[in-house]
């Protein structure tokens, strides 16, 4: 078998040495020279292999594991809030805030004035509960260990209701009876899969003495048309004041403003749901609330505080980096500024004829180098699993590919630096300006260019 030493002293492997670090690279020799003697034992080769063939094996393995490192993406799919590339992007005023916290030390958890150890995320969870009407808030790392730690503390060992048209998947394989099964709660199911009423949540009631809470879990993902029916928020909310319960929502998108003025219709506000008698919201701080990944808990100061003093809190707690980018993102709420900052809201609201100046833009500086590309208008939607099967109106350049197919222009896009994320559609690749920022504009460009240089 070839020698280690020989192996890693090669020249041609320089650059792999250079690109993963001595104590990686020579892991990656011994790993490339046993699997060679894996294969020969068991038959699967025949020969010794030539140090040039383990030079080849390390090479595409080196390729490989840096392949699968996050890197940074420009988003031209017209998807704003797409789960693949990190839904929200972030602010510039949080971005500002996690590069000062990452240059040093932080206050996450002493109070100045006193010296003392203080309340972790207090002006967070404050911030928080001001802008949805709640009495108080927790924040944890994502929307499930919300839901999941919500559930913990108000119904673990007892029933909660649940509409079976709202048992539904959250993506990755993740499903709310699932969660509720971990939590420790027990699932009743009332209703159909597409009627549901409040006289399913009555006799369910009356059947279970024991009910912990009633849950409603918002069809975010997916949309139920046709012969379909449901009580209200408002309705469920007068029904668990009745009996003495708690009405849980799952609202997941997280919104703190009124969309409806973009043209995304139909998606719940936050306060919204507080008002109509919900005792805890949940959501997501990633999505159109447009902050870093977390998952909020908002609602009655009881509630809040049995959530707060139950041990998976410390579990599923916030980091350090993720309580500074979501105080900035409040923050642009507090002082009305959202629309104008937080990206995935102003991306939103920006109008049509301003993205078609942009391509018209873009195609003049792609003509001047003959790259063939015109203006289409397309269609955006929000992603990360809100409002769906809702778009509005955007612009794209279809980038024609007469030398190469289109999706081998979109691989050599996505293997650039920075990686661009387009969509192949007819024979063309489509760059929707609406999720391309200002200062991104010329990257991309320079992107596109240097691609057909290739």
């Amino acid at each position: 078998m070839p020698r280690v030493d020989r192996v890693v002293a090669r020249p041609d492997l320089a650059e792999v040495r250079a690109a993963v670090g001595p104590k990686a690279f020579v892991e990656l020799v011994r790993a490339g020279i046993d699997a060679a003697r894996t294969a020969l034992l068991s038959g699967e080769r025949r020969g010794v292999p030539t140090e040039e063939e383990v030079a080849t094996w390390v090479r595409e393995r080196a390729g490989v594991l840096r392949a699968g490192r996050a890197r940074r993406v420009i988003n031209a799919t017209g998807v704003m809030l797409h789960t693949n590339l990190g839904r929200a992007p972030l602010s510039e005023r949080a971005a500002a805030a996690v590069a000062e916290s990452m240059r040093g030390y932080s206050s996450i958890e002493l109070d100045l004035g006193t010296g003392k150890r203080g309340k972790r995320a207090a002006f967070l969870e404050a911030s928080l509960a001001s802008l949805a009407g709640a009495e108080a808030a927790i924040v944890v790392n994502n929307c499930a260990a919300a839901v999941l730690l919500l559930l913990a503390a108000v119904a673990r060992g007892r029933s909660v209701v649940v509409s079976r048209g709202e048992l539904v998947e959250i993506g990755g394989g993740f499903r709310v009876p699932d969660v509720m099964v971990e939590s420790g709660a027990r699932l009743i199911e009332v209703g159909t899969t597409n009627k549901t009423r409040r006289a399913d949540y009555e006799r369910a009631l009356d059947a279970n003495p024991d009910c912990a809470a009633i849950l409603r879990v918002h069809q975010g993902n997916f949309r139920q048309l046709g012969f379909v029916e449901r009580p209200s928020l408002a309705e469920l909310g007068d029904l668990a004041r009745e009996r003495g319960i708690p009405l849980l929502k799952d609202l997941g998108g997280g919104a703190l403003v009124d969309l409806s003025s973009t043209g995304f219709v139909g998606e719940p506000i936050v306060a919204s749901c507080v008002r109509d008698g919900c005792a805890a919201v949940t959501f997501s701080a990633d999505k159109v609330l447009g902050g870093p990944q977390g998952g909020a808990i908002v609602g009655s100061s009881a509630i809040i505080e049995r959530v707060r003093k139950h041990p998976l809190a410390r579990a599923l707690r916030l980091g350090r980096l993720a309580i500074v980018a979501l105080e900035a993102t409040l923050e642009a709420y507090l002082l009305e500024r959202a629309w104008e900052e937080v990206p995935a809201l102003a991306m939103s609201r920006t109008s049509v004829t301003e993205l078609e100046a942009r391509v018209d833009r873009w195609v003049e500086r792609f003509a001047a180098v003959g790259i063939s590309a015109r203006r289409v208008a397309t269609e955006a939607e929000m992603g990360g699993g809100t409002l769906a099967a809702r778009t509005i109106p955007s612009v794209a350049v279809e980038i024609s590919t007469d030398a190469r197919d289109a999706d081998t222009l979109a691989r050599v896009l996505r293997e650039g630096d920075p990686a661009v994320m387009g969509r192949v559609r007819e024979g063309g690749v489509l760059l929707d300006a609406r999720t391309v920022s200002a200062a991104e504009e010329e990257m991309l460009l320079a992107r596109v260019v240097a691609s057909f240089d290739r």
